[in-house]
Order: structure tokens, then C-alpha cells, then sequence
């Protein structure tokens, strides 16, 4: 199976996606970081207005990657791929319950146990640790997001990803 991979070039296709979906990570990670300070705002979605969680979120993807997600954080949830909170890589979606029902919180995870997230009315968007007890508490869950190939991304994304 080695071989007949070797032979069609699969491989090196495979370290290709690999690298690239390793970059498009960084990239999400890097233009996230250059918004921190921004204020929250209930419904925003743009820095010169302000953002909510799952308007940063998607503010972010669009950007950096040209893939609009859903609007809403459960949406979000919704749209894209469970994963197990030890497999978290930068670039994934973490989830919380801050309003007493699943998924009503997101952010971007940017390695180490820290996710960057737009908070709550008079706070703006900044770095937190997942192990701290608000936040250890309320996890609801991991997700990545499917980019690349159109056949691969959630449902809710192929549409708008056209």
C-alpha cells in the first residue's frame, strides 16, 4: 500500500494538505491576535464596531481562510467536527456554557491551553486559560473546523464557502 501511495504521489499530497492546513492554523491564530483589545458588542461582527464570541469567531475565518461559518456560537458547534479536548490544535473552536445552555460560548484556540475570545459586555477580545475554574467549569467541548476541499467542509459552510 506504501508503494502503490509512493507511486501516485499521494504522499507527498498528504504533506502538502498537511503543511498547508498547519499554515492556515498559524495564519487564524496570528490575524486573531491582531484584534485583541477590540470591545465586545452583543451582535457585532467587525472591529469598528465591536465583537461577540461567534462574531469574532467568524470575523476570523472569513478573514483568514475566506470560510464563513454559521453566525451563532451553537451554529458553529453544529457546522463543524467534534474532537477530543487533547487533541486541540491552534486554529480549533472551544465551547462553553456561560449562559446556563450548551455552546452559548466560543473561541479560538491558540495552543497551550489558552483560547483567544471575545467575553462580555465591557471586556474586549483577549487571551484566557482554559484551566482556569470559570472557564474549566463550563467547557462544552472541542470542535475543528473542515477546510480545503469543498466535499470535506460541514454542510453549513459549502454553501457559503462557494
Amino acid at each position: 500500500m506504501a508503494q502503490f501511495m509512493a507511486d501516485k504521489g499521494l504522499l507527498t499530497r498528504l504533506g502538502e494538505v498537511r503543511h498547508n492546513v498547519t499554515d492556515r492554523a498559524s495564519e487564524l491564530v496570528v490575524n486573531a491576535m491582531g484584534f485583541l483589545g477590540v470591545p465586545y458588542r452583543r451582535g457585532g461582527n467587525s472591529a469598528e464596531t465591536g465583537f461577540d464570541c461567534s462574531g469574532f469567531v467568524r470575523a476570523m475565518y472569513e478573514q483568514t481562510i475566506g470560510l464563513l461559518l454559521p453566525r451563532r456560537a451553537n451554529e458553529q458547534a453544529a457546522a463543524t467536527e467534534t474532537i477530543d479536548k487533547k487533541d486541540l490544535k491552534p486554529g480549533d473552536l472551544v465551547f462553553f456554557n456561560t449562559m446556563r445552555r450548551a455552546f452559548s460560548h466560543v473561541g479560538i484556540y491558540v495552543g497551550n491551553g489558552k483560547f483567544i475570545h471575545s467575553p462580555k459586555p465591557g471586556a474586549e477580545v483577549r487571551v484566557e486559560n482554559m484551566d482556569v475554574s470559570y472557564w474549566a467549569r463550563r467547557f462544552d467541548g472541542a470542535r475543528r473546523v473542515l477546510v480545503g476541499d469543498k466535499d470535506t467542509a460541514p454542510p453549513q459552510t459549502q454553501a457559503a464557502a462557494r
